[in-house]
């Protein structure tokens, strides 16, 4: 907010609600090109009595529809309008190389059998904010998808449909080095099943799967002066410590905070003892007020991860280890699984493991059998003393396209994304809880070097990237002047991969795009997004509710 004060923005209002007149002032509008918003405005400039601003400088999130374009320009309200532009950013920069369309709906449209008839109008919305990405990335990119879930051929025909819409209007789209490379690939959430499930052991991960995490907020209690006060932080880029930790194993995040705490210490002089405690930290804020925003940084994530750590060793602990054993379809030593149930069963008869964790546990199981019959599915649900509505969170991830019900004689459909039909990363495993790696992972890797194979993961029409010509889409005449002086976006130098994953991506996932980026020696960058950011309680809770 106060960045936006700083522009000279005096005041900001929802346009869906009722606002006081300010005939003065000249109001910026950031609208989504719908129906409804539009008439809003048309109906701020009724008539020269009744005009709540002075002009209005109209921002559409992207692209506006031919009706409701020509509707506004009709109106009384088109001669009040000192600005019109499409700026392209119909989606949430999340973080860096992250991006969700804020459209957790899209789960239900997209894989429950009862709104298949509203699922193309809401697809075609996605496929526009996706344009809207690689319009303001400056990218053209090739489109791929994955070939095993069938309605993610017609989403990508649509995206690319969008795409080139967007090239008509804008050449430079997809032009500079490297760019022809670029690539926009398409998995439906029933690519990874498992990474959703299994506990992950990262800063961030932890903090959103274990923590009461809302909108980005974290709150901790301190004690000061005798007395307990709750501090609430902002989980964001802008905290440089959470950028460098989040992605870090939480068995060493305690010892970096401490550590970087010691080195600032050291450097400002600061007296204190050798190990500082949370209490510590608070008295060093309130003495050194010169330093509470440092301080301060300090404390929140020695508080976060000491709130991650609670979680882990009262129950988690013990989940992790039949989590991974399931996972990989190994133990720590590497050898196959004799007798996972025994393991299993306790976990699923003990009270105090809450039901989203035993869930969580017997759908591992399902997917590490490929499958099994329902008789032994009932069997599993009521000892684990499952309600008869939860039970949902098991049998519909067969929408995802996930094996569930599977005749014992049957042979398990092929499941690429189990560790067996995978490339080995035993070098990787530095902790034996955190053995288990996103397969997006190694789908990304593949695309980089171009391994990735392209039966299970074919090209939209325009076939291989070889032959396709940029700047051969075919020219718009469908705006005026007005879009002509967009100020331009210089396009990061270098091919991009652009994941996107319908239903959801994981923190887990999301730490795999800035690995391969870092990893990466010819200066790709990895972006990956979703409909929306998705936690292993969202998609048990979204499970459940395909059946409604």
């Amino acid at each position: 907010m106060t960045e936006i004060m700083t522009e000279g923005i005096t005041l900001v209002e929802d346009i869906n609600k009722q606002r006081e007149p300010l005939p003065t002032l000249e109001a910026v509008y950031l609208l989504t090109p719908t129906e409804k918003s539009v008439l809003h405005l048309m109906s701020d400039f009724q008539s020269a009595s009744k005009c709540l601003y002075k002009m209005a400088h109209v921002f559409f999130t992207e692209a506006c529809p031919e009706e409701l374009f020509s509707k506004l320009c009709k109106s009384r309200c088109g001669k009040f309008i000192k600005t019109l532009k499409e700026i392209n950013i119909a989606f949430l920069p999340y973080e860096n190389q992250v991006f969700s369309l804020d459209s957790p709906d899209t789960f239900q449209y997209f894989y429950n059998p009862n709104k298949k008839a509203a699922c193309a109008s809401y697809l075609e919305r996605c496929a526009e904010q996706i344009a809207t990405l690689c319009a303001t990335l400056g990218e053209y990119p090739t489109i791929r998808y994955r070939n095993d879930f069938e309605p993610n051929l017609e989403f990508a025909q649509n995206v690319q449909q969008k795409l080139d819409a967007y090239k008509a209007d804008d050449h430079t789209m997809g032009q500079g080095p490297g760019k022809d490379r670029s690539v926009l690939l398409i998995v439906d959430r029933g690519f990874d099943p498992i990474s959703p499930l299994v506990h992950e052991l990262t800063l961030q991960a932890m903090t959103y799967d274990l923590l009461p995490i809302e909108n980005e907020v974290y709150k901790y209690e301190v004690l000061n002066a005798g007395e307990i006060s709750e501090k609430e932080v902002l989980l964001d880029e802008n905290d440089d410590l959470w950028v460098e930790l989040r992605h870090q194993h939480i068995a060493i995040v305690s010892q970096q905070v401490t550590k970087k705490l010691k080195e600032f210490i050291e450097e400002k002089r600061v007296s204190t003892k050798d190990k500082a405690s949370m209490k510590d930290l608070s008295q060093m804020i309130k003495k050194m007020p010169q330093y509470q925003k440092e301080l301060t940084r300090y404390l929140t994530h020695l508080s976060l991860a000491e709130d991650c750590m609670k979680r882990f060793k009262g129950r988690v602990d013990r989940l992790c280890k039949v989590e991974q054993d399931l996972a990989m379809g190994t133990d720590a030593e590497g050898e196959k699984l004799k007798d996972p149930m025994r393991s299993i069963v306790p976990i699923l008869l003990d009270d105090s493991v809450s039901i989203l964790d035993k869930c969580r546990i017997i759908l591992l199981l399902v997917i590490y059998k490929g499958g099994i019959s329902e008789e032994n599915l009932m069997k599993l649900v009521q000892h684990a003393q499952i309600p008869y509505q939860e039970k949902f969170m098991l049998e519909n991830m067969k929408y995802l396209g996930v094996p569930i019900f599977v005749e014992d004689r049957c042979k398990p459909p092929p499941q690429n994304y189990l560790p067996s039909n995978r490339k080995e990363r035993v070098a990787t495993h530095v902790y034996q809880l955190s053995r288990w790696t996103p397969y997006v992972k190694d789908l990304v890797e593949d695309l980089v070097e171009d391994k990735l194979d392209a039966k299970c993961y074919p090209y939209v029409s325009t076939g291989s990237p070889a032959v396709r010509v940029l700047g051969s889409a075919p020219v718009s005449a469908r705006y005026g002047q007005w879009h002509k002086d967009r100020g331009s976006m210089i396009p990061k130098s270098g091919p991009r991969v652009i994941v996107f994953v319908i239903g959801g991506v994981t923190f887990s996932e999301m730490r795999c795009a800035y690995e391969v980026t870092a990893q990466c020696s010819r200066n790709w960058e990895i972006i990956i997004g979703s409909s929306h950011i998705l936690t292993p309680e969202n998609l048990l809770i979204n499970l459940r509710d395909l059946s409604n």
